[in-house]
């Protein structure tokens, strides 16, 4: 047993940081007469051409919280994982299914979905700036001032930019100007079932969902817009190898004469977007931490008060995946204990596990999309000598203006382009 392998053997300590108070010798942890459960692993060590086996003992953490994760393929619905819990024995919960949790920043996309069908863009501006609203906290009919992690205010932002950061009351803008009603109703079209409160707060995602639905929801943006039923068991066999009973999972087409064809709930125009959104939170947002993976991913944190939840749910073109983090009761996961922190490496574990021997595919823009150089301060069209320039994407027709003509990037060019 070695010191680095229990260097988180402290006692737990919510007021500290993770990465305080480790042990430093192995008599901070142990004192003689401590009864302790070890994990045995066999191991081969080679020396030269032979190959020595030995046994090591490993000191491993027995977590006091809870965790699920539920992965599913995209295009066909089949479950490939399913975590109800960290032991069955223990507790026989499923928590993938069954528990019903605030999913914190992790509802965002579905409200920036809403917005990009309310003519909203990537580049649209969006003031995050201190409000108040008046006399709408029920307890005592008090003011509500929202404000962002780290109580940093960001001036005027990229929609974009809001999702990447995770901004909480530019978010909360842009679920009042487009209405809450709305938002209950399209959260309701990408398969999320349970109660919704109509207030703003939910920018926040302070409504209560399982993992299960909100993984679905995800599914919708990398299907293009397709919504499909995850399934469980694909088919039932005899013992002679006959098939009773399978389970089909419908086709991804618009064709109206597919019997079998998907249920389109949103464009796959505004599915695209969301994903290429998506990606930028992974990229240059609070999902940093997925870039590991090393192929195309999209996906987002979710931390709630107190951090008493952490998710990442996320996917690439064929894979779907999220994670939660918590206590069963209300108890805070710790200091630092965010979405990015405690789910994504998780997420990020899973994935590189059961990617590992697949081909890496790209997210791939379909008909409709363009793409557009863009000031990134601005959101407009950038002028032809600006450095401070990106390139976005857009649904045909909603491009920014600019002072000065500025020619789109069809999207099956984008690619082709130097950035």
């Amino acid at each position: 047993m070695y010191l680095k392998d229990l260097s988180w053997a402290r006692k737990p300590n919510p007021e500290i940081p993770y990465y305080a108070g480790k042990l430093k010798r192995l008599s901070d942890a142990f004192k003689e007469g401590d009864v302790i459960k070890v994990t045995v692993k066999k191991e081969e060590i080679k020396k030269g051409k032979k190959t020595k086996e030995v046994y090591r003992y490993y000191l491993e953490q027995d977590p006091i919280a809870e965790a699920s994760l539920l992965s599913f393929e995209t295009k066909t619905g089949y479950v490939r994982a399913m975590v109800g819990g960290k032991d069955f024995m223990k507790s026989p919960f499923n928590r993938a299914i069954q528990a019903i949790r605030q999913p914190g920043s992790s509802f965002k996309p579905i409200i920036y979905a809403a917005a990009i069908d309310k003519n909203f863009t990537p580049a649209t501006i969006i003031y995050d700036s201190p409000v108040v609203f008046r006399n709408v906290l029920k307890k005592g009919n008090r003011d509500w001032k929202p404000h962002n992690y780290g109580n940093t205010f960001y001036g005027p932002v990229r929609l974009r930019v809001a999702l990447e950061k995770s901004i909480n009351v530019a978010t909360i803008k842009i679920l009042q100007d487009i209405g809450v009603d709305y938002v209950i109703k399209y959260a309701k079209k990408l398969g999320i079932t349970s109660n919704l409160e109509p207030n703003l707060s939910l920018a926040l995602g302070s409504s209560g969902l399982t993992l299960f639905e909100l993984t679905r929801a995800y599914s919708v943006f990398a299907n293009h817009g397709f919504l499909i039923e995850p399934i469980f068991i694909k088919k039932v066999v005899d013992r002679d190898g006959k098939v009773l009973e399978e389970n089909i999972p419908p086709v991804l087409t618009d064709d109206p004469n597919e019997p079998r064809k998907a249920k389109r709930v949103i464009s796959k125009e505004t599915a695209y977007i969301i994903t290429s959104l998506l990606e930028g939170v992974i990229k240059h947002g609070t999902g940093w931490r997925v870039k590991k993976l090393g192929r195309p991913a999209a996906g987002k944190t979710g931390t709630t008060n107190n951090l008493f939840d952490a998710w990442f749910i996320g996917f690439t073109p064929d894979l779907v995946t999220g994670v939660w983090v918590g206590f069963d009761e209300e108890r805070s996961l710790g200091e630092h204990e965010t979405g990015s922190r405690a789910a994504s490496p998780i997420w990020l574990a899973f994935m590189q596990e059961v990617l590992q021997d697949k081909p890496i595919k790209e997210f791939v823009p379909p008909k409709g999309i363009v793409f557009a150089k863009i000031d990134s301060k601005t959101g407009k069209l950038a002028n032809k000598d600006s450095n401070d320039t990106i390139f976005e994407c857009f649904k045909e027709g909603t491009v920014p203006s600019s002072p000065e003509e500025e020619e789109n990037v069809p999207s099956e060019d984008f690619f082709k382009t130097e950035i």
